[in-house]
Formats: C-alpha cells, structure tokens, sequence
C-alpha cells in the first residue's frame, strides 16, 4: 500500500516519539476534532474496526517527521490495541492509510491550503477537510477528495461521504457550553447526528415520555379497575335485588299455597256439616 522506500528494519510506534511537543494554537482544534470523536464514540459504539486521532503524528517514514493533522479518521483498523492506546499511528504497523484527515485552521497559518493540501494527496489521503471559522467571504467549510491523485473540492454543507459512510458538515450549535458554528457528522438525507449531551437528553425525554406513558396506562389500569369493582358491585346488587324477588316470589307462592289448603279444609267442613245435616233429614241447600 504504501509507495515510499522504507528501510529494511522499521521502528514500533512505541519507539517514535509520541508528540512534536508543539501546543495547538487554539481551543477549536483540539474542541471540534473532539466533537466528531465523541458522536462517533455513540454512533459506531458497537463498531471496533475505526480508530480516530486527536493531534496524534502520523508516521510514513522513520527518518522523517510525523504529519500531525488536528484529526483523522481510519477505517478496517482495530478501534483498540491494548489499555496503554495509541501513542502515535504508524502506517507501516498499521498498514491502513486515514480516509480522513482535518485540519482546524488558527490564527496563525500554517499552510492548510498549500503544503499540507500536497503532503496528504502525496500520501494517498481519501478525504481532506479544512475548517476557518475566520473565512468570510469563501466557504468556512472545504472538502476535497483525491480524485486521479488530485483533491477536487466538493460542493455542498454537509457533503456526503459515501466511502465512510456519513456526511461532514457545519451549522451553528452548542457544544462543551459555547454557542457557535461546530462540525458535525451527518446521515445521507443530511440530518445531523447529535452530540453526546443531545443524546443524553434525548434519552432523558424518552425515559421522561415512557414513564408518562406508564403512569397514564397505570391510572388508566386504575380506571378500569374502579369501572369492574362498580360494574361487580352493581351486579351484585342487582343479584340481591333479584333474590330478594325470588324470596318474595316465594313467601307469595306460600301464602297462595297456605290459602288454598285454608280454602280446601274450610271445602271440606262444609261438606262434613252437608253431610250431617242429610243425616238428620235436613236438606242442606234449603235452609233458607
């Protein structure tokens, strides 16, 4: 993969030295790479084969310096080696190129659109993005892709990434306390990815939501509870109610069956006094 004339014997990353030593000119190059790492670190959390640098050296040569880009991105490596990191990438080790890389432009240039531009094209860097927040009249924002070992910029905010399969933008937002213009990552509609605090309170709201929603289904529960306990009561009285009737029905039912067999004894005194007055010669239909 990798076109220079390396020698015979290569140092390991943990021989090479693991900074320039040079600070950052200003807090954005360390806040905006560090922003794009972080959605990652959600978005790919069950990916392990991506691994992004930070104001880390990248080597290409033992006896040459380091390019340390703000950030970069490298896809089909392992996220981890061990608990110790990454002191710097080296691609002889890793044998895998950044797809990536960003440059944060400061105060004081340091050739993002001229030098820097050719060494990545030289490397064979896929994407090279650069970021001013202090351009007014050009784009703050370019993307260029190397295209027959030329960079051609790229239209659009965000531009779609098809290799990485995201898309890089700028809009105004808040991050880390600090309202401005930051870079973020973005899906093929071009829909931004929120940041770890979105996140959080997106899941916040959502838990939020999901316990309203129990609580409702719970005095929802409740109601239903308190109709059936009702709707047995009401039963139950009109089960009363209906006994109540069948024990009436039936003390009627006994007081028609009493006044029959009244009816019936007192029938049959009448026919034992008819009886007896024939028997005495009485004619008991004439006595008048």
């Amino acid at each position: 993969m990798l076109e220079y004339n390396l020698p015979r014997y290569l140092p390991s990353a943990e021989e090479l030295p693991d900074s320039d030593e040079t600070p950052v000119d200003n807090e954005l190059q360390e806040l905006i790479p560090g922003l794009l790492k972080s959605i990652l670190l959600i978005l790919w959390a069950e990916r392990m084969d991506w691994f992004f640098g930070i104001d880390m050296g990248i080597y290409y040569h033992p006896d040459k310096p380091p390019i340390v880009p703000d950030g970069f991105l490298s896809l089909g490596v392992e996220r981890f080696y061990d608990e110790e990191l990454r002191p710097s990438y080296v691609l002889w080790d890793e044998n895998v190129l950044p797809i990536l890389v960003l440059e944060v432009v400061s105060q004081n240039y340091r050739k993002e659109y001229s030098t820097k531009l050719d060494e990545y094209a030289a490397l064979g860097v896929l994407y090279y993005v650069i970021y001013s927040s202090r351009r007014r009249r050009k784009p703050r924002l370019e993307v260029h892709k190397l295209v027959n070992g030329r960079y051609e910029l790229q239209d659009g905010n965000p531009v779609w990434l098809p290799e990485i399969g995201l898309g890089i933008g700028c809009e105004r937002g808040n991050y880390s306390g600090v309202t401005r213009e930051w870079m973020y990552w973005y899906d093929e509609a071009g829909k931004r990815y929120p940041t770890p605090a979105e996140q959080i309170k997106l899941e916040v709201e959502r838990a939020q939501q999901e316990a309203r929603r129990a609580q409702q289904e719970a005095q929802r529960a409740q109601q239903e509870a308190q109709r059936a306990q009702q709707e047995a009561q009401r039963a139950q009285q009109e089960a009363q109610r209906a006994q109540q009737e069948t024990q009436r029905a039936q003390q009627e039912t006994q007081r028609a069956q009493q006044e029959a067999r009244r009816a019936e004894i007192a029938e049959q005194r009448v026919q034992q006094l008819a009886e007896q007055l024939r028997a005495l010669g009485i004619d008991p239909d004439n006595l008048g």
